[in-house]
Parts: C-alpha cells; structure tokens; sequence
C-alpha cells in the first residue's frame, strides 16, 4: 500500500500554527514547513476559524515539505486541535466559521449545567468533562441561537476530519476526538443518555461513529490537487493533538504521563482501563488510543504559555527574558504568588469553572518584575500538578512544548512535580506521533490485521531528562499547599 523506505508526512493542524514535517524510515525529520492561520476573537468571548484558511495553511506546508523530498511521500498523516465545533454540510463545506476549542459563549450555559448537574450527569456516563468550547454547549447554543445553521449541517465534527473530508471526500472521525463529551469510552460508542441530559437529543444525527482503529484513507482528485500529490496516496486523520504528542513522546507503559507546556497545559496518563466514577469530579476525559484497550487520562488545563505571554507582557518583558527573569527570582518568588486561570472561558480540568479568574497576590512595593514572572510561572507548574495528582500519575514523564524551549522554565516544573521530566529532542511530537500511526495503520493493512503495534521502548538518545533539585522540594511542597489553600477559598468566591 506504501512505497519501502518512502518518508510519511507529518501535518500538526494547531489553533494558530499548521506545520509538517516529513520523516524518513529511521525517523530523521528530513523536510519541514510552517503557516500561520487566522484566529478571530470576537465579541462575547467568542473565538472562530474560518476552515478555508485552515486547509490553505494544510495545503502550503505539504506541498513546501514535499517539494524537498527526493521521492514522493508514503503517506500524509495529519493531527491537530481538538475540541471546538467544525459544522459541514454533506459535500464537506463550511455552513459557518469553526468554533473554536477556546471559545467562551457558552460559559453561561455550562455555569448552569453545572449548577443544576448535568455535567455531573453526563460525567456518569461518559467520564468526560465539559467546559464552554466543547461539543455539547456548543451544539446547545447553537440550537438556540442559530437553528438555521445546524439544520444545514451534515457533520458536527473537529479540525482534523474537517481537513481529512476535504482532501478525501469521507467522514473519518478518530475516536480520540469524538472522546468529549458525548462517547463512552470503554465501548467507543455515543451514549444516548449523554445528549438527552443536554437537550440536544436530535442534533445525533450530526455525530459520525468514530472511525475503527487502524482506518486508512486516500487522496481523492481535488485532495491531490491541493497538495500536489498523486491520487488515491494514502492519507491518516488522528488521533488529535493531544494523544498524538504522547504516542511522539514515547509514552507506552501503563501509569506513564505526558505534560504538553502550550497555549493551555495538557497532563495526560496512561491506562489499560476506563474506570469512570460517577461520584467524581467531572473534569478531563479518557481518550482513546488507536490500541483498542488503551486510554489516556487527560486532564487539559486552560492554564499555560498564554498565562505566560500575559505577565510578560504586563512587565514589559518578552520570551527572549524568561531564563533571565526566573534566574532573577528565587523560588517562591520572594512570597508572591498567583492563580493562572486567565483564560475567558475559566478553567476545564483538573475541576470545571467558567467563572475562573487569575490573581496575583503577596506583592509590594519591594517585588519586582521577576518575582511577578516566576510567581506565574510557579502556578502553572501547580497546575500541572494538581492535573497529574487527578489523573493518577505513577510513572515516568514525558513532556514537551512551546513553553519548555526555555530551560530554566523545565527545571522549575521536574522541581514542583518533584519528578525527572523527558523532553524529547524532537520539536515536532505531534507530527511525529501522528507518523508513528500511519505507519501502523498502513502495516496493519498490509497484513489484514488492521492495525500493527506502535514501536516499543523510546530510545534514550531521543530525549533529555531534567533532574529534580532536592534543595527546591521544601519551598515547593509548601507553596503547593499554599496554592491548593487559596484555589479553594477562590473556588467559592466563583461558585457565588
């Protein structure tokens, strides 16, 4: 099905950035390309795409990638952002912009479902979360405020199906995607009662089952045309970012973790089963791996890189100042501390609140910029651990991102996760995880298996591990408390 020894095309379709890169069978990068998408931030929180745009940036970074290739590609593998609401008619055309995942319209509409406990309801049944910029809300607002559009819709579906659909002509839904909010996982399956708790029962018909495990698809005619590749090449779509990253970062034992540093923070862990407790917490999601009996814990955090970019901003600093600020701080930040939870949708995971707000408190005429800086800095990484003490952590950790291009930022973070963290040499983990499944995919459909295993054990000198200090325990342990302390005095002022 696949041409020996031919690179696979990795694309990561993210919120801002599309970007590719082609790996050869020993897994070297050996092209690559990047485009900027447009993000609209309009009134009322709401957050949009326009999908053209999307597929544009998808069509540039292939057809960059595969013009530095000395042979035609294998196969094109694509993964990218989750969540959000991507409506199509049924030939695959937009009937509105995309949601996005960080869109806030329906934040008073989860506020309500949380307090009434329709979220803890659908949580029963589904052991997913929810937060404004996921399906149900979204497809609840939209059944209200613009019926019209969702009478036009064919597919309620994601970035990465939305682009697949347009360079395939098939509906292709990874099971990692259709995870939030409505699937239970342990049969891969939609769970009627999920939609009926939100009112949205007669919008199923724009849910398409998750694709099995293992499914390969293939260029159509006007899919070849935008990426300048041959018709019928073989094309992948998923898993989403999320799990991608962690399949790219080598995570493969039960109890094993990733930590994605990004626009938002994502702490995902291993598991080899979906026990979803009713009594809980509705908060994360287990999502589903393309190994049937496998899932990942995630707890997606709204914190991250963007709460950075916030206070270096307010300080007049920029990411270039990181090292140098957290270097001009102490840990503790001379006593200041902070709340990250800046972004206008609130928080999603480890707990849900839309009404979640950042603060930063302890401060002086004596603080400085720094300590402002690694006060931030210091609760995202308290978030983190927050997520990982949630979704059970015993193994080893991975993690990668934006955020961890700075290193003294990756000490602070093995330091209050008081853990060795493995970041992987590779820049690229959610294209380069999204390879790793296509080649499975494709070996699985050579065979008839439908699917092959992942590769086994990362090897070591793809990663560089970062040691915990142990003279920095003490301050850490005692500022995580002091952090859970004053997250749940906030969390009442929220609630009322």
């Amino acid at each position: 099905m696949s041409a020996d020894g031919a690179p696979y095309i990795g694309v990561d379709i993210g919120t801002s950035v599309t970007k590719a890169v082609a790996y050869g069978p020993d897994d070297t990068p050996l092209a690559s390309a990047s485009r900027s998408s447009r993000l609209d931030r309009l009134s009322g929180g709401r957050v949009e795409q326009d999908i053209d745009d999307v597929l544009r940036t998808v069509a540039e970074v292939v057809r960059e990638t595969a013009a530095q290739l000395p042979v035609a590609p294998a196969a094109v593998a694509l993964t990218g952002q989750g969540d959000g609401l991507w409506l199509r008619d049924a030939g695959g055309r937009p009937v509105r912009p995309a949601v996005s995942w960080m869109d806030g319209r329906a934040s008073d509409l989860v506020a309500g479902w949380l307090a009434d406990g329709t979220v803890q309801k659908v949580y029963g049944h589904t052991g997913s979360g929810m937060f404004p910029g996921c399906h149900a809300p979204l497809l609840a607002w939209l059944q209200e405020h613009e019926p019209d559009t969702l009478a036009r819709a064919a597919t309620a579906g994601y970035c990465v199906d939305a682009m697949a659909e347009r360079l395939t002509g098939q509906v292709c839904v990874d099971a990692s995607d259709a995870t939030l909010p409505f699937l239970d996982p342990a049969r891969r399956s939609y769970a009627p009662e999920a939609l009926a708790a939100c009112g949205i029962t007669e919008q199923a018909r724009l849910l398409r089952p998750p694709a099995p495990p293992g499914t390969v698809l293939a260029l159509d005619a006007a899919g070849a045309e935008l990426l300048g590749l041959p018709e019928g090449l073989p094309l992948t779509a998923g898993p989403y970012d999320l799990p991608a990253c962690a399949i790219g970062s080598g995570v493969r034992e039960v109890g094993d973790g990733l930590l994605i540093v990004g626009t938002t923070l994502a702490c995902q862990v291993l598991t080899d089963r979906a026990d979803i407790d009713p009594a809980a917490e509705p908060a994360g999601m287990w999502i589903c791996l393309p190994q049937p009996d496998r899932w990942l814990r995630a707890m997606p955090a709204m914190v991250g890189t963007a709460a950075l970019e916030w206070v270096l901003a307010l300080t007049g600093s920029t990411t270039a100042d990181l090292d140098g600020l957290l270097a001009d701080s102490p840990p503790g930040a001379r006593g200041a501390t902070a709340l990250p939870f800046l972004s206008d949708a609130g928080e999603r995971a480890p707990f849900v609140e839309p009404a979640a707000r950042g603060r930063l408190d302890g401060l002086t005429l004596a603080h400085t910029r720094a300590d402002a800086v690694r006060a931030v800095c210091e609760s995202i990484g308290y978030a983190a651990r927050h997520c990982f003490e949630t979704a059970g952590l015993t193994g080893t950790l991975a993690a990668c991102g934006g955020g961890l291009r700075s290193g003294t930022w990756a000490q602070l973070f093995a330091d209050v996760l008081g853990r060795p963290v493995r970041i992987p040499v590779e820049a690229e983990v959610g294209a380069f995880g999204a390879v790793q499944v296509a080649r499975s995919a494709l070996a699985g459909a050579a065979s008839g298996s439908g699917t092959a295993p992942l590769s086994g054990d990362p090897d070591p000198s793809r990663f560089r591990v970062v040691d915990p200090r142990p003279e920095a325990r003490g301050v850490y342990e005692d500022g995580y408390a002091a952090y859970r302390t004053a997250l749940e005095a906030a969390r009442s002022g929220w609630a009322g």
